[in-house]
């Protein structure tokens, strides 16, 4: 009769309207109080999620789709493709752009409410160093400080710089670094996304950020959290830090890590450990093992699968990775996570290693800063180097 009064699968009418709406039907003789209840109830309650992978076909979702690259830096509608080169004006004409030593570019500043579905990038020098230098950020709903803050390899799926064709379900990436992230990233009010060149030299970039906007959102609605550790050594008994203290509800997604034995040993005994909602000493959740933790088992191997498994297995070079997708790992008011650094050598010991990781997770907006990044020199001693 009313249509639900907004299209019934991206917005829904804000109750106090309704209700007065059709309680005036109802002084008219129009419907019946119980009918007026139940249209109330049908107007005002948010319908279920459209899952837009495995319901391709569903065309009503009210959501509008925008992309952002060089050609449309806005995403403005009928904007895109307006630049020149020597064929003439809207034919290739802004497909990249070079940015200079220490120049920041903003990527991206949406206003929301929208969802990032799929950011893809590509790079002209692919040195190792270089996928450590450039630093992506992202910044929700206004705030001054980055919930993603990570250089962008790792936030890409690879530690060590070191490129690995592989696909899992939420990195894709092609042997010449087309680089791929598939989470979901939402937002209500506002996504900016910037990218930092800390190369002492000009690097050409590709990219493209594709989004919906007219998306509905909770207010609480998890925002993605992207945060790159590295500690080059570990130090003797003290875990790893997989997920600093976070005092907020929220979904541990997974991580992309990076392991550089410093002995000739085999170095994942260590257990992965869930501190959450008042965990002190003990963790709720404990692992057995770190290639445990990723799906494998008696040692690694390159075996990229889905949710779990390692990208790299190059003695003394080891990427990893596990997303808990079908398996949530949630809290719901605090959360701190670690791995134990743990060798296998004629009996367990406690060892020190180079290990980074790139944690991925959703909690809602406001949040607490991140740790700080650390520094370039941190960040890009000992990488990968190729060997004859």
């Amino acid at each position: 009769m009313l249509g639900c009064l907004y299209p019934a699968t991206t917005h829904y009418m804000p109750f106090p309207r309704a209700r007065e709406i059709l309680m005036i039907l109802k002084s008219y003789g129009g419907i019946t109080t119980s009918f007026a209840t139940m249209l109330i109830a049908a107007c005002t309650t948010p319908p279920p999620a459209i899952d837009l992978v495995r319901e391709p076909y569903l065309l009503g979702t009210g959501l509008t789709s925008r992309s952002i690259s060089f050609e449309n830096p806005t995403g403005a509608p009928g904007e895109g493709g307006k630049a020149a080169s020597e064929l003439g004006v809207g034919r290739k004409g802004a497909p990249n752009r070079s940015f200079a030593a220490g120049e920041t570019v903003t990527l991206a500043d949406i206003e929301g409410p929208g969802t990032i579905r799929h950011i893809w990038m590509t790079i002209g020098n692919r040195d190792p160093v270089t996928f450590r230098s450039f630093v992506i950020r992202a910044y929700w709903e206004g705030q001054d400080h980055p919930s993603i803050e990570s250089p962008i390899g790792d936030f890409f799926g690879f530690a060590h710089g070191k490129v690995t064709a592989y696909q899992s379900a939420v990195h894709s990436l092609g042997e010449r670094a087309g680089m791929n992230i598939w989470l979901p990233m939402p937002f209500r009010d506002r996504a900016r996304i910037t990218l930092t060149n800390e190369t002492d030299e000009s690097v050409t970039i590709y990219y493209q950020i594709d989004y919906t906007v007219d998306d509905r959102h909770p207010a609480d609605v998890g925002r993605l959290h992207t945060l790159f550790n590295r500690e080059n050594p570990t130090t003797r008994l003290r875990d790893f830090e997989l997920l600093t203290f976070r005092r907020n509800k929220g979904r541990f997604i997974g991580a992309v890590v990076g392991i550089r034995a410093l002995g000739d040993y085999w170095w994942g005994e260590g257990e992965i450990k869930v501190f959450m909602d008042g965990d002190t000493e003990f963790p709720t959740i404990a692992g057995t093992g770190s290639e445990d933790w990723v799906g494998l088992s008696y040692g690694l191997q390159q075996t990229p699968y889905l949710f779990n498994g390692a990208s790299l297995n190059a003695n003394p070079f080891y990427t990893m990775y596990r997303w808990h997708l079908p398996d949530p790992v949630a809290w719901r008011r605090e959360a701190r996570i670690t791995i134990q650094q743990i060798r296998w050598d004629d009996g367990l010991a406690e060892i020190e290693d180079d290990w980074s990781t790139a944690t991925f997770w959703y909690e809602p907006a406001p949040s607490a800063p991140l740790p700080p990044l650390p520094n370039l020199a941190a960040r890009t001693a000992n990488l990968w180097e190729e060997r004859d």
